[in-house]
């Protein structure tokens, strides 16, 4: 069985996902969110900004590719765009133009291996059980295949 198959094999049913705004894929251990130069130039145009001075303020070069930023809090490390609400419902301050690597979770590459994998991102995204917006199996492979790194 080839790793194609084996990957489409387990979530041929679909999958369900509906983001709770809770951010936990916005923190957690450093971790990196990749972009891309057209990524970079609309978000530094979003903030009214140069994409250098973007680049200086909100990202760092590492494995010679560009990576946004974060800040340490309480322990763990989020994203240099994520804010809160007062009820601490988690918000994208760049949510129109956000990198693509967000705009797929969960369809990440990792999260999509197995069904294993996917119940224990599950176990930190409450968006990923309980239901949600029904993804059938093609629509999850477009989003998965949309991603710069997939499987």
């Amino acid at each position: 069985m080839s790793r194609d198959t084996e990957r489409d094999e387990w979530f041929r049913d679909g999958l369900s996902f509906r983001c709770t705004q809770c951010g936990n894929c916005c923190t957690g251990p450093p971790g990196f969110v990749w972009f891309d130069e057209e990524e970079a130039q609309a978000m530094a145009a979003y903030l009214k900004l140069e994409v250098n001075e973007f680049r200086r303020r909100f990202a760092r070069f590492q494995f010679g590719r560009w990576t946004l930023g974060e800040i340490k809090r309480e322990g763990r490390y989020d994203c240099v765009f994520l804010r809160r609400d007062r009820d601490g419902k988690a918000l994208c301050s760049v949510y129109p133009v956000r990198p693509q690597q967000c705009r797929t979770w969960p369809f990440w590459p990792e999260n999509l291996r197995s069904r294993r994998d996917w119940d224990e991102s599950a176990k930190t995204c409450p968006g990923m059980k309980n239901g949600g917006d029904f993804y059938p199996a093609d629509q999850v492979r477009i989003i998965l295949d949309s991603n710069p790194d997939t499987l």
